[in-house]
């Protein structure tokens, strides 16, 4: 058998390999008109598909997951991915580029099914600081991969942030192959194709209303219909999964205390987290002249980039923690580090060097919070649903990064002042987006400490294999 600390960093690698994806094309996203000759709403598709597919593909691959064998589910998934990156590589137009980078947004199930599997085939002692690893790597392949995709799209044609992505995706795949052994774990049964449906029109029509609210305007008939109608879809599809014998989602585990309030906590993190990556970057890269700090792409992602690397050296550190004082604790004191962090860049007249330290500190508190996650819901949740509960909670944070992308996005946008008759964020509307990330760190921190005491299931861990890592 391979030893546990090179499965955990195998399936570390390809969890940031596949949050990679999401800010693959955020150098270049401004250009993304004019490089593909379509119009600002059309080109916008290309970000919006991959948040949108990754939202939906995570439960639906956790269930996946469950039943056929969570390593298999993960390898074709991190095959999706590869292939989507090769489209995309060799796309003429942006339909082909769309497909390519929707196929990239499947690969993120692999982030909740790494997590379950860590459960499956590791010894309890060290499952907090694997999980907390595998965890982070949400925050920590963003934060990574920007600098990475603004040196190749610096240097070389666009396309080959692409390959890169491919040969990232092509090396995840072989590892896990090799490395991960298979977890026999596996409930069998029939996949509910529809509840699959179901869940995939009702997120796709709120994750479209809440992304895309900023350009087509959040009173707009389009808007209204799809958030009211993805929101009825919801409900009906919720009223069915709870009256089937094998369901998509068990929602009577998902209504438990423990669950619900973590994945409502998970919303309030990951609105947090994606504040301060919507706030720093325009700040840092706007000019002097505007009230910003005048770097280029480059530097900026280089002032940003220690944030991932702190929320990996502290993913043994809170494995630790949770192991002596449990994940309910972590999850309150790592929100409360979120909040200090942002109530220092409220007060703060902010300078590079404020920027730096204050996003180290979201590090730390994201690093805390994202390892507390899972462990919570693993103490409640049957070890035959794991991967479902796990993508249903991963879900729940992309809500959150996505919610924060329209909404502080929405602020900059409407607080703004002008530089040569170009609008940019005025100082005010970064002040405000700020203390909107200070109030969900706050939010947070409130819904971790209302988290019940677990009850944990029958099988509270599963029965470990001869030779368990």
């Amino acid at each position: 058998m391979p030893r546990p600390g090179l499965v955990i960093a195998v399936l570390a690698f390809a969890g940031m390999g596949a949050s990679f994806m999401q800010t693959i094309l955020l150098p270049i996203q401004a250009e993304l008109p004019t490089l593909l000759g379509v119009s600002r709403d059309v080109s916008a598709w290309v970000i919006t598909v991959t948040l949108l597919v990754a939202a939906i593909c995570t439960p639906i691959s956790g269930r996946l997951g469950d039943m056929y064998g969570k390593k298999t589910v993960a390898l074709a998934l991190l095959g999706l991915l590869a292939l989507g990156s090769v489209v995309a590589a060799l796309s003429p137009s942006v339909v082909l580029l769309i497909v390519g980078r929707g196929l990239q947004g499947m690969g993120m199930g692999v982030v909740p099914l790494g997590i379950s599997i860590l459960r499956d085939v590791l010894h309890r002692d060290r499952l907090g600081s694997g999980i907390a690893l595998v965890s982070a790597t949400l925050g920590v392949g963003g934060a990574l991969g920007l600098p990475i995709s603004a040196f190749v799209t610096e240097r070389y044609d666009w396309h080959v942030v692409f390959w890169v992505a491919a040969g990232i995706g092509l090396l995840a795949l072989a590892l896990v192959a090799w490395i991960v052994p298979v977890s026999t774990l596996r409930t069998g049964g029939r996949l509910d194709v529809v509840g699959v449906i179901g869940l995939a029109i009702g997120l796709t029509g709120v994750l479209l209303a809440v992304s895309r609210g900023n350009d087509w305007g959040w009173g707009s008939p389009r808007t209204l219909g799809l958030l009211l109608g993805g929101l009825l879809v919801l409900l009906v599809w919720g009223w069915y999964e709870l009256r089937i014998p094998e369901p998509l989602v068990d929602l009577r585990v998902t209504a438990r205390g423990t669950v619900l309030f973590t994945n409502l906590a998970s919303i309030a993190m990951g609105f947090a987290l994606f504040a301060s990556n919507v706030v720093f970057p325009q700040l840092l890269e706007l000019p002097t002249a505007a009230g910003g700090l005048g770097l280029s792409l480059m530097h900026a992602s280089l002032i940003l980039m220690p944030s991932g690397l702190v929320m990996l050296a502290m993913s043994p550190v809170a494995g630790r923690l949770e192991h002596r004082f449990g994940p309910k604790p972590l999850l309150a004191v790592g929100s409360a580090v979120i909040a200090i962090s942002y109530v220092i860049a409220v007060v703060v007249d902010l300078d590079v060097w404020h920027v730096l330290v204050v996003n180290l500190v979201v590090g730390v508190g994201i690093g805390l919070g994202f390892a507390a996650m899972p462990a919570l819901i693993m103490r409640v949740v049957p070890s035959h649903e794991t991967g479902a509960a796990n993508g249903l909670n991963t879900l729940m944070r992309s809500l959150g990064t996505t919610s924060a992308a329209a909404v502080v996005g929405g602020v900059l946008a409407a607080g703004g002042a002008e530089l040569n008759g170009v609008p940019v964020p005025s100082g005010d509307a970064f002040r405000t987006a700020l203390l909107l990330g200070l109030l969900a760190s706050i939010v947070c921190a409130v819904l971790a400490l209302l988290i019940p005491r677990p009850k944990p299931p029958a099988d509270e861990h599963p029965s470990l294999p001869d030779g368990v890592l």
